[in-house]
């Protein structure tokens, strides 16, 4: 069964730190273009990083400057390093496989990261 998992979330004050990760089981990532999203209360999910088969990211400029996308096919895992959180920021993260522009997978439980002193 193809089965995205999210963690490294939690509590942290602006100004502070944490590393997502993002691991799937029964399916490789090593090919595939790979967003991390978050979903704010009473918002939509956006798309905040992604990373291509080649290594290439992008990034909202909500993020830019602030998140770094990497990726380890060896461990089939994609990560999402955060610096200098905002309370904006505050979010159920998610991550997903992108094909043709879309999600390719089922959701995941997230990862809820709250940025709050």
């Amino acid at each position: 069964q193809v089965q995205l998992v999210e963690s490294g979330g939690g509590l942290v004050q602006p100004g502070g730190s944490l590393r997502l990760s993002c691991a799937a089981s029964g399916s490789s990532f090593s090919l595939s273009t790979v967003g991390w999203y978050r979903q704010a209360p009473g918002e939509q999910r956006e798309l905040v990083a992604s990373i291509f088969p080649g290594g290439s990211t992008g990034y909202a400029d909500s993020v830019k400057g602030r998140f770094t996308i990497s990726r380890d096919n060896a461990k089939n895992t994609v990560y999402l390093q955060m610096n200098n959180l905002k309370p904006e920021d505050t979010a159920v993260y998610y991550c997903n496989r992108i094909t043709g522009g879309k999600v390719a997978m089922a959701w995941g439980q997230g990862t809820q990261v709250t940025v709050s002193s």
